[in-house]
């Protein structure tokens, strides 16, 4: 049975297995498409408009390739390494258990952050819709809430997908059926490839930028690594499903935006001066229907962002804790598996600590949302490049393959991408993100100097097919 190998693999590198194996590949499918949201360019639209120039569409398609070689290196490694952890375990057992370390700090900066940036989107937005319910009490009510699902176990979680996951796909489905109305009725500027390629605007550097923003869109897919010990299929099952989730959330992500940017009611002004208030995807939707359609898509990103995605969100994050605690890199107490649900009980509760402290105090900032964003941006990169690096060294630098498409050329492919989307973020976040990587550094030193070098379980031969 596909269970029974699953758990004797992880027993094999000297765990044991805790987690209630209980995901088929649908579930995982669904799980990354809710971690990614069908309708994530609905909150962050103006400002990808306006970093690309209004080439959304294009900015979304170049990010969505650079993440499908990521995927390909996470489908590799994820058959390899079995487990939960993601890059952490991955770059620990494929390069160096001090790499790997590295790399789950790097992904913290990811994964500990973004259920707090999620909140606070998702309570602003229900602030806006109903004031007399302030942010705070919003964001409460939402980490709660969250807490309570996760804490009832990966079941109700998935559950709970499947039914955010429908509402998501027949709001966007209203949007796009409508929006493609209006434009044939002559509203907007009409059909045209500009979102796609503009020649007056065009500059790879300017796309690139662009991808460094909308890539948070693409941002959850790699969380289907996290519930490789709850998966009871094969481990080809995890890559599998990254790949497919890719996808269409990117079909998706690409075809809601060019409807979009046509439906735009003043281009040059959004480009010129971006979109603070955040609600230039609804100006597009009141121009294609209405202010019931403007209130329909802000209603719908407040729940997708601040329940079903932060949902899987802090679900992810828990399980990073809960690998790094295994392994005696984190406090012990963060492995605290519950006896009844089988979920990190410990690490789930200090999630949830972390993004309520966390949104409440970026709520309180003017500059929260993007401060937030652009280190959960740079984390992510960062890592991936690292997942690259890793596929590389455990395949063929040490394991002599000779599968040179997937084992060098798709991961060099995705590294250089992601290292030319890197260098063209943001200062800030290049900034803060190479003092959390150094806070890091000196960690692992210290850690090493005090004897405690970071190690990993017994590492076991593993199939390489």
């Amino acid at each position: 049975m596909a269970e029974t190998t699953a758990s004797e693999k992880i027993e094999n590198y000297g765990y044991k297995q805790e987690l209630h194996r209980s995901l088929s590949f649908g579930d995982l499918l669904v799980y990354g498409l809710v971690f990614m949201v069908p309708i994530a360019p609905f909150g962050i639209f103006g400002g990808v408009f306006q970093g690309s120039g209004g080439m959304v569409a294009l900015a979304y398609a170049v990010g969505m390739v650079a993440m499908m070689f990521t995927a390909l290196s996470y489908s590799q490694m994820s058959r390899a390494f079995p487990m939960a952890g993601s890059v952490y375990s991955y770059a620990g057992r494929g390069i160096a258990a001090p790499v790997g370390f590295l790399s789950g700090w790097m992904i913290l900066l990811d994964y500990v952050l973004i259920p707090g940036l999620l909140y606070l989107i998702a309570s602003i937005a229900m602030n806006s819709l109903v004031p007399a319910i302030p942010v705070w009490l919003w964001l409460v009510g939402f980490v709660v809430l969250n807490t309570v699902v996760n804490y009832a176990g990966i079941e109700m979680t998935a559950k709970v997908n499947k039914v955010m996951l429908i509402g998501e796909l027949i709001v966007l489905g209203i949007f796009l059926v409508i929006g493609i109305v209006a434009l044939a009725q002559g509203k907007g500027r009409g059909f045209d490839l500009t979102p796609l390629y503009n020649a007056d605007t065009f500059s790879w550097s300017l796309i690139f930028g662009a991808v460094s923003i909308a890539v948070l869109s693409f941002l959850g897919f790699d969380g289907i690594s996290m519930l490789a010990e709850e998966n009871k299929e094969s481990a080809r099952a995890i890559g599998r499903s990254m790949v497919a989730a890719l996808l269409l959330a990117g079909a998706l992500f690409i075809a809601q935006t060019w409807i979009a940017s046509l439906l735009v009611p003043d281009p040059d002004e959004l480009i010129a001066n971006g979109d603070p208030g955040g609600t230039a995807f609804y100006d597009a939707a009141r121009v294609a229907a209405g202010g019931w359609l403007a209130s329909l898509t802000a209603l719908a990103t407040a729940i997708a962002w601040g329940f079903a995605n932060s949902l899987v969100a802090q679900a992810a994050t828990s399980r990073l804790l809960y690998a790094m605690a295994r392994d005696r890199q984190l406090p012990s107490f963060l492995a605290k598996v519950h006896a009844k649900h089988g979920v990190p009980v410990n690490a789930t509760l200090l999630v949830a600590a972390v993004s309520l402290g966390l949104g409440l105090y970026m709520a309180s900032r003017e500059d929260g949302i993007t401060l937030l964003s652009t280190l959960v941006n740079f984390g992510a990169m960062t890592t991936f490049l690292v997942l690259h690096v890793s596929v590389v060294v455990h395949y063929l630098v040490r394991n002599k393959s000779r599968d040179y498409w997937r084992h060098l050329v798709a991961p060099a492919i995705g590294f250089v991408i992601l290292a030319y989307v890197v260098v063209n973020a943001q200062v800030a976040a290049q900034t803060l993100g190479f003092v959390w990587l150094g806070i890091g550094a000196v960690i692992l030193a210290g850690l090493i100097a005090t004897g405690r070098r970071p190690q990993l379980a017994a590492i076991s031969e593993v199939e390489h097919s």
